[in-house]
């Protein structure tokens, strides 16, 4: 009997970085699990890889749980699920905006990789791709909510890569910087305006460059595990400094 092929489980896969994950690791023989709110478009991703689309709410327990039951096999879990939403100082920062962040970014995170360890521990050589953030690096004015959120994710990772010390787990954390998906979009509340000015006149990254850098972690030799990795364009040397052509 040959190897079985691995399972890859992608979450906030229905668009973005999340969506050429998917792709990306499909192409690299990972049969692939695909996770997310929006079932629809989540559907024409997982048909366009050959994947399995399940419908999945990161911050709703009965949600992951029954989409973590379906999963009969996890070799990798690429926890892509997160976003922000509003950019206001912490003087007018609104506790639902941060609570969501929180329970997007750090409690999905949780919430899934807990509850699928059981099976990564099983596959004998299981990973952990959490999509972090260079948020969680380094903090910016009228950024607290996410870069809080990001900042626990950076924790939970490391937490985890050293409770997983000595078993067959694999655990990295790639943070991009500024990468030209719905984020800014969903961040200003749907102003599309406020969202195109973020990327304008500068080159940035895409969701391929970080499908790119998830896919080229995932398939190093068992005993390689790539602990961080910061990706940023060019035209971006930190959160806040980005070329802009005039």
């Amino acid at each position: 009997m040959g190897k079985p092929t691995p399972v890859a489980v992608v979450t906030g896969a229905s668009s973005g970085i999340g969506a050429a994950s998917a792709k990306a690791l499909a192409e690299a023989g990972f049969d692939v699990v695909l996770g997310a709110r929006r079932l629809d478009r989540l559907q024409e991703v997982a048909d366009s890889v050959g994947g399995l689309a399940l419908e999945l709410d990161v911050t709703d327990q009965s949600s992951v749980d029954a989409f973590t039951d379906a999963v009969e096999r996890c070799d990798l879990l690429v926890n892509n699920a997160g976003g922000a939403v509003g950019s206001e100082a912490i003087l007018e920062a609104k506790d639902e905006d941060w609570q969501w962040m929180y329970e997007t970014n750090v409690m999905g995170t949780l919430r899934v990789t807990r509850a699928l360890l059981p099976k990564l521990l099983e596959s004998g050589d299981g990973q952990v791709i959490n999509i972090g953030s260079v948020a969680g690096r380094e903090p910016y004015a009228t950024g607290g909510g996410y870069n809080a959120a990001k900042h626990a994710v950076a924790a939970l990772t490391r937490v985890l890569r050293l409770e997983m010390f000595g078993q067959p787990i694999r655990v990295c954390e790639i943070d991009p910087g500024l990468v030209q998906t719905e984020f800014s979009l969903v961040r200003f509340r749907g102003d599309q305006e406020k969202a195109d000015a973020v990327y304008q006149g500068t080159n940035p990254l895409t969701p391929e460059d970080v499908a790119e850098t998830v896919s080229w972690v995932a398939t190093r030799p068992p005993h390689v595990n790539v602990d961080q990795i910061l990706l940023l364009a060019r035209d971006q040397t930190s959160a806040r400094v980005i070329h802009r052509s005039e």
